[in-house]
């Protein structure tokens, strides 16, 4: 993980003096999460962030597109490899769906239908995995345990948005099941600069491999793939 001025040398010196952040490394069988990568999250056009949201509240702007360009890369490996890709993505919000998150972020109430469509240049192919789901958490109230049991993964890449939410929580779930996990933090993103750099380093402290998405296309270069 690049070093970022976000996180202080005080906070940097405690958790290396307690031991946290020790690498755990991939698995032989890896899939790929691409969480909530849908219009509703970057937008139909690359725009800043202030005019991103006059389109869509839930928008994180052009740091999306940044990320979809890099998850496009590992999204063309673990296809030439033959690996899953798994598509967790909130599903088109009914009023029954109000609950806490709507009455937490009320625009997420109003998205128009282009909005929950998947970003074309990281979209499903038959074959992939489609998980809607309700909550943060892409474990959460979907088979997305039993899909990854079946298809023998015992490692996950974790993509998408939003590093401190939908990522967060799937990828705490996903070590609290015992994968490996591994982080890009090229290919997450958030509206908020410093909530990204934070939650990537809380992460990759305790529940994470984080590395650039050319360190991590590097080593999942090694991996055979499946026949």
């Amino acid at each position: 993980m690049n070093e970022s001025s976000t996180i202080d040398d005080l906070t940097r010196r405690r958790y290396e003096a307690a031991g946290f952040g020790r690498p755990v490394g991939l698995g032989r069988r890896p899939g790929l999460l691409i969480i909530d990568v849908q219009y509703r999250t970057v937008g139909t056009t690359p725009m800043p962030f202030d005019d991103a949201l006059g389109e869509f509240p839930t928008s994180c702007g052009e740091v999306g597109w940044q990320a979809v360009g890099h998850i496009e890369r590992l999204l063309a490996l673990f296809r030439a490899k033959g690996w899953p890709v798994l598509y967790p993505h909130v599903a088109p919000k009914k009023e029954y769906d109000q609950g806490a998150l709507g009455a937490k972020v009320p625009g997420i109430m109003s998205i128009p239908e282009k909005g929950y469509e998947f970003v074309a240049e990281v979209a499903p192919r038959d074959g992939d995995v489609l998980l809607p789901k309700r909550h943060p958490s892409a474990f959460f109230g979907t088979p997305l345990a039993s899909y990854l049991v079946q298809a023998d993964v015992d490692s996950l890449v974790v993509t998408g948005c939003t590093t401190s939410g939908c990522v967060r929580a799937s990828v705490v779930d996903a070590f609290s099941y015992n994968y490996k996990v591994a982080v890009p933090s090229d290919a997450v993103y958030d509206r908020s600069p410093t909530v990204h750099e934070v939650n990537l380093f809380d992460m990759a402290q305790k529940y994470a491999d984080v590395s650039t998405t050319d360190a991590l296309l590097s080593a999942l270069d090694g991996v055979p793939a499946r026949h």
